[in-house]
């Protein structure tokens, strides 16, 4: 029994979930009409559906009881205000000030941080101006033709999850690459592509001391250097970063450097100065309009009432499936191809944020907390693991994800996309019972047998559930919106479960042991430092290395 569970909200909530076992969401959509209505919300073309959940009044009752048991609302305008919530690095969590697009004063440690934000937007704006009408200009004299992001984790799975949403508003004479993987053929992959002269590289790291980041711009750096020279690099690479000495010393004029703070999370970062390769790509009006749908959905997360607001809602569902029911995962499925990267962005948001076993007070927390987040685009999954979600035998909810339009109106493909985005979430909700099985095998003409031996291999049960998630248009704004959506039920999650959602100290252990294990890949010597299979692993690949 997890922290979370020991509130007077315990035991009612754990009887109701034991009712579930005699309850089917097909007999509850058969017997209210009106549940559909009842259980959805709409803001400004995003249309949230949660009826498909195991849910009624009484369980959303429950639920919001144990939400204000939580402090969910102080605590959440806590984060607003800049309070220091992020208790383990005695930081505030602020990325929602990046996207205040009223200038409202947020103070930390009484000082307003607006002005520095918006005095970034500007230099961004600037910047980006200048690359894409061609005023900034590579060391030869020619306009910027490539962009290469180099950074990882939050500096790489944001920009790159947004640029390729937002793909329609791109320019077919600026691409816009991403690298992040210190394996080699991630960087070599895109600068087989790249002419050295139109080429500019954003290197994002904070502490300009990230190890797959530094290793990856400083290649970069030797194969612009051994085409245009080392003066080149001033007018090839800009920074966003913290740290002025190391940016000066890479050669990067500090001029060149986008800052941002440390009470913004990597994987809430997209907002800042890490979006510019996402304003490079589709303009800086666009990069604001996607600040706008947030703030938009800041704004409904902080006035709205918890029985109206969608990230409250959606985090108690994720809650109440993995605290109550063992939900191991929640699959993300969007369908729409330019969303591709969302569940791999979703994955780090959720996971990296309340993949936790101890509570803010450094007390066990008992249970399961973040679910195994994963997903696919389109019709693809069907075609991959969506058999498990029918008829496998874990509870796994998910989100299903579309867009009413469609950028490539060819033919029919947008109308059969949206006939499977609509029927998959009806037959996890359906299911099949047996006696239709065997109806349809016998109006099919198969015998007695036949009916027999197949019935039970075509039965689904039904009664999982998903939420549907429409978009009017997928556009930079609402997608601002469909992002926020997600970073505040992950916030909201966390704050049910008790534990820090922004922190990552489970990061740190395996990048202390590979500093310790990178000298001794080098030399001939036998390695005896570290257990049985590491050691026998490691003397294994020196064994069939082949020299460089």
């Amino acid at each position: 029994m997890s922290v979370l569970l020991q509130t007077v909200s315990r035991d009612a909530l754990g009887a109701h979930a034991a009712s579930w076992a005699d309850l089917h969401l097909r007999s509850l959509f058969e017997t209210d009409p009106d549940r559909a209505a009842r259980y959805s919300l709409e803001l400004d073309g995003l249309f949230l559906d949660y009826s498909r959940n195991y849910i009624t009044d009484q369980t959303l009752a429950l639920l919001f009881d144990l939400a204000r048991e939580r402090r969910l609302e102080p605590v959440r305008d806590q984060m607003f205000d800049g309070v220091a919530i992020n208790r383990t690095e005695n930081r505030p969590v602020l990325h929602t000030a990046l996207r205040n697009r009223a200038s409202v004063p947020v103070l930390v440690e009484g000082q307003d941080v607006m002005p520095d934000v918006n005095r970034v937007l500007a230099r961004m704006k600037t910047f980006v101006g200048a690359v894409r009408d061609g005023i900034w200009r590579g060391a030869t004299g020619l306009p910027v033709e490539t962009v290469v992001n180099i950074g990882i984790g939050g500096s790489d799975l944001g920009p790159r999850m947004v640029t390729r949403a937002l793909s329609p508003w791109q320019r077919d004479d600026l691409s816009v690459h991403f690298v992040s993987n210190i394996d080699a053929t991630d960087l070599m992959g895109v600068l087989k592509d790249c002419r050295p002269e139109t080429t500019l590289f954003v290197v994002a790291s904070k502490t300009f001391t990230t190890e797959e980041t530094l290793t990856n711009a400083h290649t970069a750096r030797a194969w612009l250097v051994s085409v245009l020279g080392e003066a080149a690099v001033d007018r090839h690479f800009v920074a966003v970063s913290t740290n002025t000495e190391a940016v000066r010393a890479f050669g990067i004029n500090p001029a060149n450097m986008f800052g941002f703070w440390d009470w913004v999370g990597g994987r809430y970062s997209l907002w800042s100065a890490i979006g510019l390769p996402v304003a490079l790509a589709v303009g800086f009006d666009r990069f604001e309009q996607l600040l706008d749908g947030a703030a938009a959905m800041d704004t409904h997360f902080r006035t709205a009432p918890l029985e109206r607001n969608m990230p409250v809602i959606l985090g108690l569902l994720g809650v109440w499936y993995t605290s109550w029911f063992g939900a191991p995962a929640h699959a993300v499925l969007p369908y729409d191809q330019y969303l591709e990267h969302l569940p791999s962005y979703l994955q780090q948001l959720d996971m990296e944020s309340n993949g936790k076993t101890v509570t803010l007070e450094g007390m066990p927390v008992g249970g399961h907390t973040g679910p195994i987040v994963f997903g696919q685009a389109g019709t693809n999954g069907q075609h991959s693991f969506y058999q498990l979600l029918h008829q496998g035998s874990w509870l796994i909810p998910c989100d299903f994800i579309a867009a009413a339009t469609s950028h490539n109106a060819v033919g029919d493909h947008h109308l059969r996309l949206l006939s499977n985005f609509f029927a998959q979430p009806e037959a996890l909700m359906r299911g099949k019972t047996e006696e239709e099985v065997r109806t349809e095998l016998r109006d099919s003409g198969l015998s007695a047998s036949v009916v027999d031996s197949l019935a039970p291999h075509r039965v689904f049960s039904g009664n999982r559930p998903s939420n549907s998630i429409l978009l009017r248009s997928l556009d930079p704004r609402t997608l601002g919106m469909l992002i926020a959506l997600y970073e505040h039920k992950v916030f909201v999650q966390g704050v049910m479960w008790q534990v820090n959602s922004f922190d990552q100290w489970g990061v740190e252990l395996g990048k202390q042991l590979a500093r310790a294990i990178m000298p001794e890949l080098v030399g001939q010597e036998r390695v005896d430092s570290h257990d049985a299979s590491t050691n026998a692993l490691i003397n294994r690949y020196k064994a069939w290395r082949v020299p460089s």
